[in-house]
């Protein structure tokens, strides 16, 4: 899942339980109302140069990443759509401006993906308009209530209206369901060319099956045997582009999300975490719920990967950056096949340099902010993601075989993202204990997954981590497992650490194995509002801190322009 960790070692601007009133806007010589503060927004994002080691790729490899970073581009465009319908003829009125903050604007612009700023908990930065919890998916219009309405009326046509591949229209009194394939296709197509020509270069079976296979994908809407493929893909470069995530349908959750992530593999990196695959069984029935409960006839295949970011496109380059990603999210692949981890090591080492360490040292307590250690970052991103495979998927409620997705509906991203927080931390103490990890990292865990939370909280409650990340600190707290001394810094309980991870993890996977979106709805409610010591904490924070980085990826440009000058 996201794919995101954006994890809740991964964060946006918190607000209050109640929203921020919209930041004053300055109106220009033309139509455009641009925020006072853009620079201060724009300073968030620390820009970052990305690069990847090439030098033990073959000319032919070097060729290919180009052809994957120029269909990676074409997530871009879809995903602007994506996100608003009225994106391209907002953002043609952006570059036509002309003003004095003519460049912040456009940078900004792309960093969000439209005129909303993602940190800001979506408040608009250009103009006034609410941004619309369907994004593009849905007309702007539409309700809840009327699409669940309109679905039990017309029980045949709710499968296409609830695809993850389709767009939801209206036609006159109907709604009706837009495959991606059509609706996208301007921008498919070229894509599927690139990964074919990509495909006629490698000498890499795994990568030449998993592209022709994701092309195809593209024009037929239909990407298990595709999501199949890049389960057992092994090759020097690789890509992960497709529709994914469901982050940005805040409506109901059902639409998945066109992203892209080009990367070269470190493969003696990878080596190092191949046992992990193996302890997957027994990590599922050490799951902390009763065992008629627990997956334990799921896939366990889960490769690992360590990769580094050569150019990431779409939906993962929005706002705050993906430092890890568990896919494919096909509960039908999962079950075959389990799901592939992937750390993008040159993003994690950025994040916890830059983020990471400066927040330890300005709200943990003293002590505990010097035990941070990158092992323990990169160990809990890790485990986050394994967690991401692990628990409840396919479940039966009231006789019927279902998804927890599916029944937990806009509430399952805040709780499963949260889960494979806790899950994380709960897996290392379990592998510590059991030989598998050094204890050295149990020393630096608490710590660094107490700073990782507040990285995480920076996001805002309404970001599909937001509000799960804020129940972990209010939880914990009344555990009694994380508190507060009276200079506002914040220590875990290290006696009472353990016990607390373990209670509030079988919380969340109890409101999964139920499919209680009611349950799930009240808890989420009692726990997920944040304290006035948190808020106080969080404002410190961001006077003085970014919150996320901005990748610079020069390296791709290269890439792209030594693949078309082969072309030629």
């Amino acid at each position: 899942m996201r794919n995101l960790w954006i994890l809740t070692l991964s964060g946006l601007a918190l607000a209050c339980s109640a929203p921020a009133p919209a930041p004053p806007v300055a109106e220009t010589e033309d139509t455009l109302e641009i925020a006072e503060d853009l620079d201060r927004r724009l300073a968030q994002y620390a820009r970052t140069d990305l690069t990847a080691d090439l030098s033990n790729l073959s000319d032919e490899d070097q060729l290919v990443l180009g052809h994957l970073v120029s269909a990676a581009r074409m997530m871009d465009e879809i995903f602007l759509r994506q996100a608003w319908v009225g994106n391209p003829e907002l953002l043609a009125e952006v570059k036509a401006h002309g003003g004095a903050q003519q460049a912040d604007l456009e940078e900004f612009y792309a960093i969000n993906f439209g005129p909303w700023d993602r940190i800001d908990e979506n408040h608009p930065f250009l103009g006034s308009q609410a941004r619309p919890e369907g994004a593009g998916y849905y007309p702007e219009d539409l309700t809840r209530d009327e699409f669940e309405s309109y679905l039990a009326d017309h029980p045949a046509a709710a499968d296409a209206l609830t695809s993850l591949t389709t767009v939801v229209r209206r036609d006159g009194e109907q709604l009706v369901a837009e495959p991606y394939s059509a609706v996208y296709s301007k921008w498919l197509e070229p894509a599927a060319e690139h990964l074919r020509q990509a495909a006629s270069l490698t000498d890499n079976a795994s990568l030449e099956r998993f592209l022709e296979a994701r092309a195809a994908a593209f024009a037929s809407d239909d990407y298990y045997e595709s999501d199949r493929a890049w389960m057992d893909l092994d090759a020097p470069v690789e890509v992960t582009i497709g529709p994914y995530e469901i982050y940005e349908d805040s409506l109901f959750g059902y639409k998945a999300a066109f992203t892209a992530f080009v990367t070269v593999n470190l493969p003696e990196e990878s080596e190092k975490l191949a046992g992990y695959k193996a302890e997957l069984p027994w990590l599922e029935r050490n799951l902390p719920i009763p065992d008629e409960h627990k997956n334990l006839g799921r896939g366990s295949e889960s490769p690992i990967r360590v990769v580094d970011i050569v150019f990431t496109g779409g939906d993962t380059k929005a706002g705050v950056q993906t430092v890890a990603f568990n896919l494919p999210n096909d509960e039908r692949v999962r079950e075959e096949k389990g799901s592939k981890k992937v750390m993008l090591r040159n993003i994690l080492q950025a994040k916890y340099d830059q983020i990471l360490v400066p927040i330890a040292a300005r709200v943990l307590e003293p002590e505990q902010a010097a035990g941070l250690s990158f092992e323990a970052f990169f160990a809990e991103v890790l485990h986050h993601e394994l967690g991401h495979g692990l628990g409840p998927g396919s479940i039966t409620v009231d006789g019927r075989d279902t998804e927890v997705r599916l029944e937990l509906k806009d509430l399952y991203s805040v709780t499963e993202e949260a889960k494979a927080d806790v899950l994380g931390v709960y897996n290392i103490l379990a592998l510590i204990d059991k030989g598998m990890i050094d204890p050295e990292i149990g020393v630096s865990l608490s710590p660094t997954y107490l700073a990782g939370l507040f990285r995480s909280a920076r996001f805002g409650v309404h970001e599909a981590h937001g509000q799960g990340v804020i129940t972990q600190f209010n939880y914990l707290q009344e555990k009694g497992a994380l508190e507060v001394t009276a200079e506002g810094r914040y220590r875990i309980v290290e006696e009472k650490f353990a016990d607390g991870i373990r209670d509030l993890l079988h919380e969340f996977l109890m409101l999964h194995a139920t499919g209680d979106y009611e349950g799930t709805k009240a808890f989420l409610e009692r726990y997920g509002h944040p304290t006035d010591e948190l808020v106080a904490a969080i404002d410190r924070l961001n006077a003085e801190l970014p919150v996320d980085i901005r990748p610079v990826y020069t390296q791709a440009d290269e890439l792209v322009a030594a693949s078309q000058s082969a072309n030629d």
